[in-house]
């Protein structure tokens, strides 16, 4: 394949070796990386909650800061998509799929096991159990993707360099990026976004599985995953080889309409007046606890600990790890505009979507919980919020919409992936060859496939967990040298006004 780098086979080898490990021997896999996860979790959890506050105070800095001004690209571009079809793009390829599968389920979690010192199943664990939901999927991971994603689009296209995250730390080590060490930081980014991506599948598989058995009665089976994913397989790499401005762009439009018809629905039928009172209340709730919440760590109290550490520190070192990918895609999106208006957007719009999003599900679940209308805490994940579907009027239609909606998120964060993988294994090209996005498309699904046959899902979500850990730092170094080149970058401006 020509432009291949050499990232591109090094990766495949490692991924390879691991996935060989997981379905040859499942258990001790799972067993090791659980134990790895676990260590990680217990001893940097302070370093995840203060890196990801850092983040979100330096995120608010970039948007008063000088710098603001600043375009990402030359001073004469623009935009290349509308501010619409920008946000829905931002929103179905960072955590499109996952809003769907936690919206109803980790409200309904917290307030039945609630994760502060209120007691569960009373009315303080319902605002808590918004406000830990709003936390765990709103400011602070959108700053830490703007940030990064700030970095690689400032780099690219406003000073022509390939779209690497190795790119980026060239005003901090030169040359030397060109070498071995960018290679390996590349790797560890391609290898992350592989994995992050593959588990996805499967996770959605799973869920549409349980979403079409619930409702048609069909199997669930790996024998019904694998044509799941086969299908959903055929469409991402479709929409990716018809590219960026075509297939993503329509299937994010698309994501954003068919998600708004279904939160319409669920505010008219559900609880319309108290997701409205939930939300404003939560929402204030949130902004007044943001600071302690941003810093807990709950040292002097094992099982808040231990809460912590399934809930929210697992959530930054997932989110972490995710970034490679999804501030990759973000940058590739955003040329043109500038840091002001990159920030604002990426910091605004989809966190208030996503807040108001969680308002709507988790208020009508955790009424319906109050209510004794039907025990949601009973099923599995998958399948909570199509049981709150069965007691709502409309049901089946609501559920055939939500399963197109995880279907076409599905297929948007697969194909975004697939682009994302297509720039880092050909130097950064901005427009990968489709045969390269046909080859991470068929690896990404085998990945899924092989791994699900063995219920090895789990070990999966965990390895990528771990490989946050490094790439955490070379996230603190891409800040260090992002930093240095606007430094620069503003004198240059300045010089050129003299």
């Amino acid at each position: 394949m020509k432009k291949i780098s050499n990232v591109f086979y090094i990766a495949v080898g490692l991924i390879i070796l691991v996935v060989i490990y997981g379905a040859l021997s499942p258990e001790s896999f799972e067993a090791v990386t659980a134990n790895a996860k676990n260590f990680v979790a217990s001893r940097f959890g302070w370093y995840y909650m203060l890196l990801m506050s850092f983040m979100a105070i330096l995120s608010v800095y970039f948007i008063f800061s000088p710098y603001g001004n600043i375009r990402l690209g030359k001073d004469t571009d623009r935009p290349q998509f509308s501010t619409i079809t920008w946000i829905a793009m931002l929103f179905s390829a960072g955590m499109g799929i996952g809003v769907v599968f936690y919206s109803a389920a980790e409200p309904l979690s917290h307030f039945a096991i609630s994760p502060a010192t209120e007691d569960p199943n009373t009315d303080a664990a319902f605002k808590e159990a918004l406000r830990q939901s709003f936390f765990h999927w709103g400011f602070h991971v959108w700053a830490m993707y703007g940030v990064i994603a700030l970095s690689l689009a400032f780099f690219q296209f406003r000073k022509g360099e390939p779209g690497l995250i190795s790119a980026t730390l060239k005003p901090i080590f030169g040359k030397k990026m060109e070498g071995p060490w960018g290679i390996f930081i590349d790797v560890l980014a391609v290898f992350a976004t592989s994995f992050g991506v593959a588990t996805t599948l499967g996770f959605g598989a799973v869920q549409i599985n349980a979403g079409l058995h619930y409702l048609f009665d069909i199997t669930i089976s790996i024998k019904s995953q694998f044509v799941i994913i086969a299908v959903v397989t055929v469409l991402f790499v479709a929409s990716a080889w018809s590219g960026l401005s075509k297939g993503i762009k329509y299937l994010s439009n698309t994501n954003l309409v068919l998600a708004f018809i279904l939160l319409g629905l669920i505010i008219i039928l559900g609880p319309t007046l108290l997701i409205f009172n939930m939300f404003t209340e939560s929402l204030g709730g949130y902004v007044a606890n943001l600071i302690p919440m941003s810093f807990r760590t709950a040292p002097l109290d094992p099982d808040n600990r231990e809460w912590l550490d399934t809930w929210t520190i697992f959530y930054w070192a997932w989110w972490i790890s995710w970034a490679p990918f999804v501030s990759m895609f973000i940058a590739r999106i955003s040329k043109g505009r500038t840091i002001r208006e990159f920030m604002i957007g990426v910091l605004a719009a989809p966190t208030l979507l996503g807040t108001f999003w969680f308002s709507a599900f988790g208020t009508t679940a955790i009424d319906i919980q109050k209510k004794g209308l039907t025990d949601l805490t009973i099923p599995s994940t998958e399948l909570t919020i199509f049981e709150m579907f069965n007691v709502m009027p409309m049901s089946l239609f609501i559920s055939v919409l939500a399963i197109f909606l995880i279907a076409s998120f599905f297929i948007t964060s697969a194909d975004s992936a697939t682009f994302v993988l297509g720039m880092q294994s050909t130097n950064g090209s901005l427009t990968p060859p489709n045969n390269v996005k046909l080859t991470w498309g068929i690896i990404q699904s085998t990945i899924a496939i092989i791994l699900l046959s063995v219920n090895g899902l789990t070990a999966l979500q965990n390895t990528i967990i771990i490989a946050a850990l490094p790439f955490s730092f070379v996230m603190l170094l891409m800040i260090v040298s992002l930093i240095k080149a606007l430094k620069a970058e503003l004198k240059l401006i300045k010089s050129k006004k003299d």
